[in-house]
């Protein structure tokens, strides 16, 4: 069942003891929503499979308690935080569970008790409407808990929506929060030296193809994935698509150039037509995107990502 931010609070206060629980290599966005609608409603934060290294930053810079890989039958009622498919919890078992999520496809709210599915440019966004509809304060570290998610979710606001900034300026001024003390803990986020070999033999490994004045590259690591995507479409790509597999399992992670999205490409359908094809889960943003498959050939995959993206750009081509 579908509904609005005071419904989702008001369902809630049926329950005690609730985990609010994010995604494999959860991300800011996704902790910083838990932490906030935990502290605002009562309850924990749960990871399943870690989080990236910006989400560990924010943890250890604002204490956050985190129980790593719960099992929610240890609790009454479970909230699925900035998470679209099965997948991506590493298919825990779900029992009575809700879902609060941003992107553009959300399969696993079919069997959600109740949900709130908005296309915003972060989860943060929608979990501040919902502190909003409570009449509850936005305490100092749950706002720059949303902050963080805000800022890097929407890639420092080159995907933001005018109610991203809307958000953003709300949040600044009713907690009273400094934009810069937030810019200052995730320039503080160290560099790996692993994640940066990554990168450079992504680069060297990428295969690209022409559409018109477009650049679609297709690569292949055996981690960082999504940032090595977003490397390509900093050094010259419109639309990139990294392919990892591990353990008999096929990530792509996809990214965009807002000139791509403008020309009709959205990453996120993208990945879950492809999933789909290949029996597995896929979704995400217009911008930013991935898929999981079991088996299978990375790629086979990827030059299916890489077509379906030709096909969009040749057809506004030629409209």
């Amino acid at each position: 069942m579908e509904v609005d931010e005071f419904g989702f609070y008001n369902r809630l206060l049926d329950y005690s003891n609730i985990l609010f629980l994010c995604h494999r290599n959860a991300d800011p966005d996704a902790v910083g929503s838990a932490y906030t609608l935990a502290e605002a409603i009562g309850g924990v934060v749960g990871v399943v499979d870690g989080c990236n290294r910006v989400a560990n930053m924010l943890i250890n810079a604002l204490e956050i308690n985190v129980v790593a890989d719960p099992d929610p039958s240890n609790y009454d009622f479970t909230v699925v935080v900035d998470t679209s498919t099965q997948a991506q919890l590493n298919d825990t078992k779900l029992t009575k569970y809700a879902v609060v999520d941003h992107h553009s496809t959300c399969s696993i709210k079919d069997d959600a008790e109740f949900y709130i599915h908005r296309c915003a440019s972060s989860t943060a966004e929608i979990v501040f409407e919902i502190i909003k509809s409570m009449d509850a304060p936005v305490m100092r570290k749950s706002a720059m808990s949303l902050i963080t998610g805000i800022i890097t979710d929407t890639g420092n606001f080159k995907y933001a929506s005018p109610q991203s900034f809307r958000t953003l300026a709300e949040i600044i001024e009713t907690s009273g929060v400094e934009y810069g003390e937030v810019v200052d803990i995730l320039a503080s986020t160290p560099q790996d030296i692993s994640m940066r070999i990554a990168v450079l033999k992504s680069a060297m490994r990428a295969q690209i193809q022409r559409v018109g004045e477009h650049i679609i590259a297709i690569s292949t690591i055996s981690s960082f994935g999504g940032t090595a995507a977003g490397i390509l479409t900093h050094i010259g790509a419109d639309v990139s698509f990294v392919g990892a597999e591990r353990d008999g399992v096929i990530r792509i992670s996809g990214r965009a150039r807002r000139t791509a999205i403008e020309d009709g490409v959205n990453m996120g359908q993208i990945m879950h037509d492809v999933s789909k094809v290949y029996g597995g889960t896929g979704g995400g943003h217009d911008g930013a995107a991935g898929l999981d498959v079991d088996g299978g050939d990375v790629q086979e995959i990827l030059k299916s990502c890489m077509d379906m993206a030709v096909g969009i750009l040749q057809r506004h081509k030629n409209v």
